[in-house]
């Protein structure tokens, strides 16, 4: 009877959500400590975001690996957090937000201690699904965090602070990695999430608050998860084998056939299941569909530079550090334009017009690649220009998306653009990967072939900020 009380108990404490202690729960600023404590998550997930790609030369050697096999550490993460990011925020809604929140933290840091541990490639791979699966649990559930725990009137500031934590991740990662690296090796660019990470648990146990309206969860696609699943990583995998991985022709032709097959099952099916992974209705407004191959564009293009520009200049005898501090450029720019865009942009500047402004300026600057050499004195200008031109284009590109949507399918609006982010910036690492095993067998002197694959999607993301349909807002007709 006791040993049972005793599982009981456990039962209890690894299932409920605890409050926070009183004298932090009076607290006038009691929702200020919970946002800081949702920071750490922001801020750890954007950071390994960008600090894993300075590893690659490393790894490469090591492993005795090709670029196409490591670039597997990056996509099997990405992969697994887009396909996790609904399912994981359903669970939350149903079983408590801090619960899940906290257990993906608990998952995150000792999968990033399996990963600095890992005695192969393949390993490294297996434990970044696992991290993955953690960092989906946190995502999935920071935005409703932060939401549940400010004021109404403090909202923006909140959710302003939380995007800084991740511009702050994003900007910090390159220089962080580069310098990890150069002098303790790769395997602390995973080590140093484990402090972190440990804090960060401490800090969500006491001062996260309790979840306090809670959602049945109810019937779940998940045949619509398998096919989207199956869908993207075919397709990546048959850019990988196109860029190396030992795989015949044939085999190559069957991923690319499997991947169309699974996509066209997976429009098919969202159709006509009654409850479907995502209501791809949006779709069928022009502004919305335009507006999300500019989000995957633009994240293609984020991305595609912390492949290319390590694997190049390491290549050519810099050393990681200096490779991490040039690169740290892009998204010091482009946090530094979506957090001040606001106040430097003229206000009658429309969301379309910010939009083509910040798609211009970003093609141009890629466009650049394809004829400064690409050196460290070279890079850093081109790439600060670059991160402008995203952070002025992506928060417009956002704006427009969700203002075409309308409001009671606001959570389909955000998953589709997560989604789109989440498949923009594993086709930034695959394509770049393709381009420089195309450029001469996997590192070249000449690989602008890569930047002509970012020209490309800067283009397209241009071509997205075409105006959507003509829509009244508060009385005034606006074009969206």
């Amino acid at each position: 009877m006791t040993r049972r009380r005793s599982r009981g108990r456990w039962s209890v404490a690894l299932t409920r959500e605890r409050a926070r202690p009183e004298g932090i729960r009076s607290r006038p600023n009691a929702w200020w400590l919970a946002v800081g404590t949702v920071c750490f998550g922001a801020f750890m997930g954007q950071l390994d975001a960008s600090i894993v790609t300075l590893t690659y030369g490393s790894l490469r050697t090591e492993f005795r690996a090709s670029l196409a096999a490591v670039e597997w550490v990056s996509l099997a993460y990405l992969l697994t957090l887009v396909a996790l990011l609904v399912p994981a925020g359903r669970l939350a809604d149903a079983h408590g937000r801090k619960l899940l929140y906290l257990y993906g933290f608990a998952v995150f840091t000792l999968a990033s201690a399996a990963c600095g541990l890992a005695p192969s490639l393949t390993a490294l791979v297996t434990f970044r699904v696992v991290q993955a699966a953690g960092a989906a649990l946190m995502q999935a559930n920071s935005v409703a965090l932060v939401t549940t725990s400010a004021p109404r009137e403090r909202m923006r500031t909140a959710l302003g602070v939380q995007a800084a934590a991740q511009a702050l991740g994003l900007a910090l990662g390159p220089t962080v990695g580069g310098a990890l690296v150069s002098t303790l090796g790769w395997r602390w660019v995973f080590g140093v999430n484990v402090p972190i990470g440990l804090v960060a648990l401490v800090a969500g146990h006491y001062l996260l608050p309790r979840t306090r309206a809670r959602t049945r969860v109810g019937e779940f696609d998940w045949g619509g998860l398998g096919l989207l699943t199956v869908a993207t990583t075919a397709a990546l995998l048959g850019v990988s084998a196109a860029s190396g991985l030992a795989m015949p022709g044939w085999g190559v032709g069957l991923l690319f056939a499997v991947a169309a097959l699974a996509g066209w099952g997976f429009v098919a099916r969202q159709g006509r299941a009654p409850a479907p992974l995502l209501d791809l209705a949006p779709l069928r407004v022009r502004s919305v569909a335009f507006g999300l191959v500019g989000a995957l564009s633009g994240y293609l293009v984020l991305f595609g530079p912390l492949v290319l520009v390590p694997v190049v200049l390491t290549a050519r005898g810099v050393s990681e550090l200096t490779a991490g501090l040039v690169l740290t450029a892009l998204p010091a720019g482009f946090a530094l334009a979506a957090t001040g865009g606001d106040r430097l942009l003229p206000c009658a500047l429309t969301d379309r017009g910010r939009c083509l402004m910040g798609a211009l300026l970003f093609t141009v600057a890629v466009s650049g690649l394809l004829v400064v050499p690409l050196t460290v004195s070279g890079l850093a200008p081109l790439l600060l220009l670059t991160g402008l031109g995203l952070g002025t284009f992506t928060p417009a590109n956002n704006t427009l998306i969700m203002g075409a949507i309308p409001a009671h399918s606001s959570g389909t609006g955000g998953g589709l653009v997560n989604m789109a982010r989440g498949l923009g910036t594993a086709l930034g690492v695959a394509l770049v990967a393709l381009a420089l095993h195309l450029a001469g067998g996997g590192v070249s002197a000449d690989a602008r072939w890569a930047s002509l694959v970012l020209v490309g999607a800067s283009a397209v993301a241009v071509g997205s900020a075409a105006p959507g349909p003509r829509r009244r807002v508060a009385g005034r007709v606006r074009t969206r």
